[in-house]
């Protein structure tokens, strides 16, 4: 192999591990969760009665503005503080942050610990692109 054919073997390696890193934060791949949209989770939330809402970013955005009912525990905390949610083990948990890597981090946790996540696509960002409400404060 030239040096030109390993420069550009490597070239596409990157490339294809970066995409590959993108799509599983993502969770586009290896999720055992589902992903769904802002208007469907709006949907469950006002018609299903097995569910609850998990706002995963920080105390201050949630204090700016969150989906009303949510519940805040923060991503870097989840672990820690699943006992939190043993009331709503047996429901599906509906889950955002502000535009969709952190619930996807959130939602792993969750699966991994025996919750069953909902990831909402885009997080809060897409929930008011689709004009749905929020709670400032």
């Amino acid at each position: 192999m030239t040096k030109k054919q390993i420069t550009t073997l490597f070239y596409y390696l990157a490339i294809a591990g970066i995409a590959g890193y993108f799509a599983y934060v993502k969770g586009w791949i290896f999720s055992d969760f589902e992903s769904i949209s802002p208007k469907s989770a709006y949907e469950l939330l006002q018609n299903d009665t097995n569910v609850a809402l998990l706002d995963v970013r920080t105390p201050e955005e949630f204090s700016k503005e969150h989906i009303e009912g949510a519940t805040l525990i923060p991503v870097q905390v989840l672990a820690q503080n699943l006992s939190m949610l043993s009331e709503v083990k047996d429901k599906k948990i509906i889950v955002y942050c502000h535009s969709g890597s952190r619930s996807v981090a959130a939602s792993r946790i969750l699966v991994d610990n025996g919750f069953m996540p909902l990831n909402v696509s885009g997080g809060i960002t897409a929930w008011k692109a689709d004009g749905l409400s929020v709670t400032p404060f």
